[in-house]
C-alpha cells in the first residue's frame, strides 16, 4: 500500500521515560547533498537521517546522474563527474520543496539550469515563493527565461555582486552562497539568516576550497573560486529534531534525556521553558527534561535563529493547552501555519485564533482522542505529542508529512513506553 495511506494509531496517556537520541539535521543533509554538484569530486557524507525528503534529495540526484554509493545505514559517497543533464524532473521537484537548492549549484559549475515551481508542504501563501531566488541569481548575471511551467536560467559564468535580501531567508542565503562560490570575483551578501546549519555549509564549503567570510554573521563575503574539491562531511544532530522532544517531555511529564544533540542551539527554548517552570540539565551533547508537575504559560512569537524557531511553534502549542493561564503564540514567519488549531479544539483545547498569525490558548486542558490529519510536517509531530497527551485513542492520516522529517518516529516512541503503532 502507499506511503500516502498510512497512519499513526495512539493511545495516550502512558508514562513516557528513557533516552532518545537525535538524528543528523534534515534541514542540513537538504543543502549538503545539492553541494556535492558543485565538484566533479567525491563527496563523502555522514550522520544522514533516513527521512523522505533525504531519499527524494538523492533521487533527484541519481536523475541528474550522479553516482551514489551507500557506504553504511546513514553515510554515502557522491560523485557527480559524469553530470551532463541539467534539468531537474516535473515529478520529484514538485513533491520536494528543497529541491530548489539544486538550481545553484548546477547553475554555478554549469552554467545552465531548467526546473519546475518547487512542491512541498502546504504552509505559505498558495505556492511558496521563489522570487528571492530568482532576483539573487539575477543579481549575479544569470538569464532568467521562463517557459510555460519551467524556469530556465543560464550564465556562462556568473559574477560577484553585492547583494542585500530584503526578506531573511535560509535557504536564499545558502543557495547565495553555493552560487557566489564559484562566480567570478567577490560577491557580498547582506542580511543574511544566521541559523547554525549555515554555518555548517559554509565550514565545509571553505574545508574544499572555498572563499568564505562573515560565518554567523548577517554580511558575509565569497571570493569566488575557479574550482572546488572534495570532502567529507558530518550532519549536525537536528536541533529542531532535539526541541521537540524536550517539548513532549514537558508537556507529558516524562522524564526524558535526549542524547547526541547539541543544547545550545536551542537556548530560547530552553530560556522559555526555564521561565515556564520546567528544569532542565544539559551537558555537551545531552539535555534531561525533568518533569513539572504543574507550570505556567508562556507567550511565544517566532523570529529567525537565534529566536524561537517557527519549526517548534505547532509542537509548543501543544504544551501550552497544558500550562496554567493564557498563552499568546505569534506566528510572524509563515502564512497558514496555524492550521492545525481547528483539530486541537476538537481534541478539547481551550484555543482562539486571533488573526491568521495568532493565536491565544488556554490552559490547563483535557485533550481527548480523535482522527486527525496531518498538514505539515511540524504541525505532525505536534500531533503526535497531542495524542501521547491526550486520553483515549487518536489516528493520524497523512503521516507522510511525518516521515519527510523524523526518521523511524514510531519504534523510538514506543522504547519511551509510548502505546503507537503504524498501519499500512
Amino acid at each position: 500500500m502507499s506511503i500516502f495511506m498510512s497512519k499513526f494509531i495512539i493511545t495516550g496517556g502512558r508514562p513516557l521515560a528513557g533516552e532518545i537520541e537525535v538524528k543528523g539535521a534534515k534541514n542540513s543533509a537538504l543543502k549538503i547533498l545539492p553541494a556535492a554538484l558543485l565538484t566533479e569530486e567525491t563527496v563523502s557524507i555522514s550522520n544522514l537521517p533516513d527521512i523522505e525528503d533525504v531519499r527524494r534529495s538523492i533521487e533527484l540526484l541519481e536523475g541528474l546522474g550522479a553516482e551514489i554509493k551507500k557506504t553504511g545505514h546513514s553515510s554515502c559517497d557522491i560523485e557527480t563527474k559524469n553530470i551532463k543533464k541539467f534539468e531537474l524532473g516535473e515529478k520529484l521537484t514538485k513533491k520536494l520543496r528543497a529541491s530548489i537548492m539544486f538550481v545553484a549549484p548546477l547553475l554555478a559549475r554549469f552554467g545552465e539550469v531548467k526546473f519546475p515551481h518547487p512542491g512541498g508542504c502546504v504552509i505559505g501563501a498558495g505556492e511558496r515563493p521563489i522570487d528571492l531566488f530568482i532576483d539573487g541569481f539575477a543579481a549575479l548575471g544569470a538569464e532568467i527565461k521562463i517557459d510555460g511551467r519551467f524556469y530556465h536560467l543560464k550564465a556562462k559564468r556568473l559574477k560577484g555582486a553585492e547583494y542585500f535580501f530584503t526578506m531573511i531567508s535560509v535557504t536564499g542565503t545558502e543557495a547565495m552562497i553555493m552560487a557566489a562560490c564559484l562566480a567570478k570575483g567577490r560577491t557580498i551578501l547582506k542580511n543574511c539568516a544566521m541559523e547554525p546549519e549555515i554555518s555548517a555549509l559554509i565550514e565545509y564549503l571553505n574545508g574544499c576550497g572555498a572563499k568564505i567570510k562573515g560565518t554567523g554573521s548577517p554580511t558575509i563575503t565569497i571570493e569566488g573560486v575557479d574550482r572546488l574539491s572534495g570532502g567529507k562531511f558530518t550532519i549536525m544532530p537536528d536541533r529542531i529534531e532535539t526541541g521537540t522532544f524536550a517539548i513532549m517531555a514537558a508537556a507529558t511529564h516524562a522524564p526524558l534525556t535526549i542524547t547526541k544533540c547539541r543544547p545550545e542551539h536551542i537556548e530560547s527554548l530552553l530560556a522559555t521553558l526555564q521561565k515556564m517552570g520546567i528544569s532542565y540539565k544539559t551537558g555537551t551533547d545531552w539535555l534531561k527534561i525533568i518533569p513539572a508537575k504543574k507550570f505556567k504559560s508562556h507567550n511565544i512569537k517566532t523570529h529567525e535563529y537565534p529566536g524561537f524557531p517557527t519549526d517548534l511553534q505547532a509542537s509548543f502549542t501543544i504544551l501550552a493547552t497544558q500550562a496554567y493561564g493564557v498563552s499568546m503564540i505569534h506566528e510572524t514567519i509563515y502564512d497558514r501555519r496555524l492550521l492545525y488549531a481547528d483539530m486541537l479544539t476538537q481534541m478539547g483545547a481551550n484555543i482562539i485564533m486571533c488573526d491568521p498569525h495568532r493565536l491565544v490558548v488556554n490552559g490547563p486542558t483535557r485533550l481527548y482522542g480523535k482522527r486527525l490529519t496531518s498538514p505539515d510536517l511540524r504541525a505532525g509531530i505536534a500531533m503526535i505529542i497531542a495524542a501521547l497527551v491526550a486520553q483515549g485513542e487518536t489516528e493520524i492520516d497523512n503521516i507522510y508529512q511525518i516521515d519527510r522529517g523524523y526518521e523511524n518516529i514510531c519504534e523510538r516512541l514506543k522504547k519511551l513506553g509510548a502505546d503507537i503503532k503504524r498501519v499500512d
